[in-house]
């Protein structure tokens, strides 16, 4: 078993390292929140109180964090990764972020002389929970298979994608169909309620049809239907509406930079983005179909808004 140092502990973060616990590895974390690094300790972590308390003497290190700017900021700045790690450490970016970004850890990594590899997930919460992620991994054969080792309790699937920044890749194309599919679940299952069809019946129709996704099977938008919707949940999110346009976006970005045009990608980012002016950007990115039912609106301002870390959701 490994000592294992951990950098970003949201709601993805977090339960990978619980999972790690479990089979047996000892996890160092920190996390700018003291709420998620609460919530991990509850569950076998052993605390860190830097980035450098996290990763010194560790074997592995992995990072979770929101955007490109983060894992810079975590890999590159004073104190961060780099400067703290043991020789020989290596290195596992699980981060959603632009390819850029992925480029310039894969080239500082190797310039001090660590392996490095980009490994985003796809699985959502109830992945991570469940220990049931997928990984595309990429990065020098070397290093893939390294990381695969340590990854293995944590992932249903572990699929190399090939050199730097591969992993990154196959993550940014992969949410953009996600996110188009759930748009048209939403609109589908809208127009169906209309239509006068009972909503258990038509999803029942369509997960065994042309119509099927993971969307559809997972995130469905309609309350009552299936287990893991946040319609159940009054649209609590499982993937915030502000993270799916920041992941849209990555594609979107990636796609202006090799000239491939992206109508409907494009179009559904700026449905997303009427979702975030009217507020509502910390929900579940699947209360889109609001858009569509006519219902969206603003929330409410709270009475007060506690003073928090940076919040650390993937």
């Amino acid at each position: 078993m490994a000592v294992i140092g951990w950098i970003g502990l949201g709601n993805m973060g977090g339960p990978m390292t619980a999972n790690l616990v479990k089979a047996g590895h000892e996890v160092r974390g920190f996390d700018l929140s003291p709420q998620a690094l609460a919530a991990a300790a509850a569950n076998g972590l052993t605390r860190a109180s830097s980035i450098a308390d996290a990763v010194s003497g560790a074997e592995v290190v992995f990072t979770m964090l929101p955007k490109g700017e983060h894992a810079i900021a975590v890999y590159l700045g004073e104190g961060g990764v780099l400067a703290s790690v043991s020789p020989g450490t290596l290195l596992i970016d699980s981060s959603t972020i632009d390819v850029e970004s992925a480029q310039r850890l894969h080239d500082a990594a190797a310039e001090a002389g660590f392996r490095f590899v980009d490994a985003p997930v796809s699985g959502g919460i109830s992945g991570a929970q469940a220990g049931t992620l997928t990984f595309m991994i990429g990065g020098e054969p070397d290093a893939v298979s390294a990381a695969s080792t340590f990854i293995e309790s944590m992932s249903a699937n572990i699929i190399p994608t090939g050199g730097a920044t591969t992993g990154q890749a196959a993550k940014i194309c992969n949410n953009l169909m996600l996110f188009i599919n759930l748009a048209g679940a939403a609109e589908g299952a809208v127009l169906a309620d209309r239509l006068g069809l009972d909503k258990q019946v038509f999803w029942d129709i369509a997960s065994v049809s042309s119509g099927d996704s993971w969307a559809l099977r997972t995130w469905y938008p309609i309350a009552g239907v299936i287990a893991s919707s946040a319609a159940n949940t009054a649209f609590a999110p499982t993937f915030t509406t502000e993270l799916a346009n920041k992941d849209i976006g990555l594609a979107i970005a990636a796609a202006r930079a090799t000239n491939t045009p992206l109508e409907i990608g494009e179009h559904v980012q700026q449905l997303f983005q009427r979702v975030l002016d009217a507020e509502q950007g910390r929900k579940d990115c699947s209360i889109i179909v609001k858009l569509v039912d006519g219902t969206l609106a603003p929330e409410p301002e709270p009475e007060q808004i506690p003073a928090l870390a940076q919040a650390q959701v993937r």
